[in-house]
């Protein structure tokens, strides 16, 4: 058998792990949590394309490396292959009804049921928004000064969730739910592992986020009830609105089901675009080429390109550098008999980073994206499979039009030369520094800027 292709589920061999580091726990658990993009290359060169590592609170984990075995795990049986338990770790959070912790027949109901809210009419329809909310905060952004721009547009990718998913516009409700979704979505060190042990969330500065969390809660179950009644239900065109019409009858979605898929959005996509934007931007600044190139594009309103730059700086700099699924029984992984209960965890970063896949994977080229679309195979920010995110249309789609709205604004520049590390943040890597540029205003976007009675800043924990 060729030990590098297998993915079945038939041959009665004895299982065994890949080698893989023998840190203790506690030091793997930290490296994987603050530094994966460092530590899995780095295991890599060591143990192979596939190795095992192992961190507190979770079996053990069969990390991939190979685009080709992570296409057969990610077309594998879904009832083998379980996400939603690879993900148990988010649970205390999302809930047992997200999209993200659910597995088999219960998924499919919720992907069904959610798959208009994002189809290409709709996407067309959120566009206008997400324009108009970056038409009025992007000139808000400060120039002239180095500036960490992370948390503006985690601020602004909040207010495009916060209208488009939960159909908000009433300012005092927003002013209400901003700092409660803040700091929910911040899935720090002290969220993720309170969220594994129970008992230090009675503990500050745990209590904090989940009586926040509490609260958000009671805010969304006033927000569905109310929407539920709405005499304008059907002409509304958010996310809440439209899953409410989907789920119309005795298969509907209760508001316990409700919840969790906008809480499971909230933090797939806000968190999610605006971390994605944020890389976006730095390899921007770092790359005068490309940066013009991107500028001109938004001045002519080249979408294609501007869609190209961000596919590419998801290639460099994956938001999500792996993603897990739960086997349900023992499984032939890559040449290996992984036993029932492990975890399989396909490593995005790294076939991203392969020169095989990608010529001089090194440099930042939006060129190699922008005469088609990428290789699902090779390609993989949204992962992929069934379990391929329901929100990638929305999150490039969203990206587009900042994009367009920031490089027709103003101009990014470095403030030091050397590239900015990425520090793990949860499920996600973002710039260790708040991806801290130098904004200029550009000659021909004074006339452009306009006026905001009330710009939305950023948290100061952003």
């Amino acid at each position: 058998m060729d030990r590098s292709s297998a993915v079945t589920a038939s041959e009665p061999t004895a299982t065994a792990l890949p080698p893989g580091p023998g840190l203790p726990m506690p030091v793997q658990s930290a490296l994987f949590l603050l530094a994966r993009d460092r530590y899995l290359p780095w295991c890599r060169r060591r143990y192979g394309n596939v190795f095992t590592v192992r961190m507190m609170g979770r079996a053990p984990m069969v990390v991939l490396s190979d685009a080709e075995h992570m296409k057969r795990v990610f077309s594998g049986p879904a009832n083998v292959f379980h996400a939603g338990e690879g993900n148990e770790f988010l649970r205390p959070l999302l809930g047992e009804n997200s999209l993200l912790t659910m597995d088999e027949d219960a998924h499919r109901r919720a992907r069904r049921m959610l798959m208009p809210a994002f189809n290409g009419a709709a996407l067309r329809r959120y566009a206008e928004t997400v324009a108009t909310i970056a038409g009025e905060q992007v000139p808000r952004w400060p120039t002239g000064r180095i500036t960490a721009l992370h948390p503006w547009l985690q601020a602004l990718t909040l207010e495009v969730i916060l209208q488009v998913v939960f159909g908000v516009t009433d300012e005092r409700r927003l002013d209400r739910m901003r700092p409660l979704v803040r700091k929910v979505t911040d899935i720090g060190p002290v969220t993720f592992f309170s969220a594994l042990m129970p008992r230090l969330r009675a503990y500050p500065p745990a209590r904090a986020v989940w009586q926040a969390a509490e609260e958000l809660d009671r805010l969304l179950y006033a927000e569905i009830a109310e929407r539920r009644a709405a005499a304008d239900l059907e002409q509304r065109a958010d996310v809440l609105s439209m899953m409410l019409r989907a789920g119309e009858g005795a298969d509907g979605l209760s508001d316990q089901e409700l919840r969790d898929e906008l809480i499971t959005l909230v933090l797939a996509g806000h968190e999610t675009t605006a971390t994605g934007l944020a890389w976006t931007f730095h390899e921007l600044a770092r790359n005068p080429r490309v940066r013009e190139l991107a500028a001109e594009a938004a001045e002519r309103g080249d979408d294609d390109y501007l869609e190209a730059v961000f596919k590419e700086a998801l290639r460099m700099r994956p938001v999500v550098y792996a993603v897990a699924r739960k086997l349900t029984e023992d499984t032939d992984v890559a040449g290996y008999r992984i036993p029932a209960g492990s975890i399989v965890s396909p490593s995005i970063g790294l076939p991203h980073r392969d020169a095989r896949r990608f010529d001089r994977p090194e440099v930042f080229d939006p060129d190699r994206f922008a005469s088609g679309q990428p290789s699902s195979t090779d390609w993989l920010p949204f992962g992929g499979g069934i379990r391929r995110c329901i929100g990638a249309g929305f999150s490039i789609m969203e990206a587009v039009a900042i994009l367009r709205t920031a490089l027709r604004e103003l101009d990014f520049r470095p403030d030091r030369r050397r590239v900015e590390p990425a520090k793990g943040r949860g499920v996600v890597l973002v710039p260790l520094r708040g991806a801290r540029l130098q904004l200029r205003r550009r000659y021909n976007a004074a006339s452009r800027s306009r006026n905001v009675s009330s710009p939305i800043e950023p948290s100061s924990s952003a």
